[in-house]
């Protein structure tokens, strides 16, 4: 039954499109593109470049950073809409963070503009545990709480690993935060070198997943919060299992045999206990880049019914890394309730089961897929609300 599975029973947001989940579906359900052009970036630090970074903002008690106010944000967004939706809180609230390099901004300041001479209370505000902390001491929880780590496809390993925590008894809730602000000139310029990440042209036009001319990915940045639970009556979705595997191949290069892809998909699907022939939607990675569309493209066609469709939000949110799945699943738990799946217009001849646009959604599940820079690949199965 359903009411065994976790549900997601409240979210917030701060993405490119700004502070709050009601900017990101505005952004998504219009269709609109959450990057803008941003002075001081190329090697020379004089170029443009189309970003979807967080802009300035939050409430400076919650940290020093960006990164700090909007994790803190975000996971304060979510409690209160759980509790809007008639969730309490237990007595055991754990709190899990996916981040991968964490707070880039403070860390380049502590070495290029301070000389790593800074007060004990600046160095505290470098560790990741820190937000971690006090956003605990806020709300008096008092669960497990760690730090979750998997590349671009941390928002689906943090999302299972706090359905392993509800599903074992170790925790009665979950609030699950997935937080990058990584878009610095820096890192922005190496994705280029590494001819994935597009920064010159229109975001439409550069990232057009499984279609033709694609080019790759804008970056993107976001903080996204999530409470999970068993214990909620009007959840956005229901999490009804999923699977991770590791192609075990290369650094940046998916095994052109999809072997480890296949086998999570697979495994995702009988994790959760669901037939293939219940999957309506591929809510895919999706980046734009030819690996990966070609890939997931294949064990879509491969494993999912013929009446499946995909679509993939990248185009509009930007490739959040850490948190680009949490960003993708809240787009579907959103798109759940508002009764539309936001997936971005086509701008070029692609694959033909891709949605070309805004759509109402039929019955089905949906299967969400992320697969990170390294190897890590991740499904989920995500249910509307019965």
């Amino acid at each position: 039954m359903l009411a065994q599975h976790c549900g997601i029973s409240g979210i917030g947001a701060v993405t490119g499109y700004g502070w709050g989940r009601a900017a990101l579906w505005d952004g998504l359900a219009t269709s609109k593109v959450a990057a803008r052009l941003i002075d001081g970036h190329g090697p020379d630090r004089d170029q443009a470049a189309w970003v979807a970074a967080v802009p300035e903002g939050g409430d400076e008690l919650d940290g020093p950073s960006r990164f700090a106010r909007a994790m803190r944000a975000a996971a304060r967004e979510a409690i209160t809409d759980a509790q809007h939706r008639g969730w309490q809180p237990g007595q055991r609230v754990g709190l899990l963070h996916a981040a991968v390099l964490g707070d880039v901004d403070l860390w380049r300041d502590f070495y290029a503009k301070r000389g790593a001479d800074v007060s004990k209370r600046d160095y505290l505000a470098l560790m990741p545990s820190t937000p971690v902390s006090t956003f605990m001491q806020e709300f008096d929880f008092h669960g497990p709480a760690m730090s979750v780590s998997a590349t671009c496809a941390s928002g689906n390993a943090g999302l299972l690993t706090a359905k392993a925590w509800l599903d074992a008894g170790v925790v009665d809730d979950v609030v699950f935060v997935a937080t990058d602000l990584s878009s610095t000139p820096e890192i922005v310029l190496h994705f280029e070198r590494l001819g994935v990440a597009i920064t010159d042209v229109e975001p439409r036009r550069a990232c057009m997943p499984f279609q033709e001319g694609s080019r790759g990915f804008i970056m993107g940045e976001a903080s996204v919060g999530m409470v999970l639970s068993k214990r909620s009556p009007n959840p956005y979705l229901h999490v009804l299992g999923g699977a991770m595997s590791h192609d075990g191949h290369h650094v940046s290069s998916i095994d052109p045999s999809r072997a480890q892809i296949t086998r999570c998909f697979a495994e995702a699907l009988a994790n959760s206990g669901v037939d293939a022939s219940q999957v309506r939607y591929l809510n895919a990675h999706g980046p734009g880049t030819a690996q990966c569309d070609r890939a997931e493209a294949a064990v879509f066609d491969e494993l999912l019914p013929a009446d499946a469709e995909l679509f993939s939000v990248k185009p509009l949110v930007g490739h959040c890394m850490a948190a680009a799945s949490a960003v993708e699943i809240t787009a579907t738990a959103l798109g759940y309730d508002r009764g539309l799946i936001p997936a971005p217009p086509l701008f070029g001849p692609g694959h033909p089961r891709l949605l070309a646009g805004p759509t109402t959604p039929a019955d089905g599940l949906t299967l969400k897929s992320s697969l990170g820079l390294g190897g890590h690949n991740s499904a989920v199965v995500l249910a509307p609300p019965a």
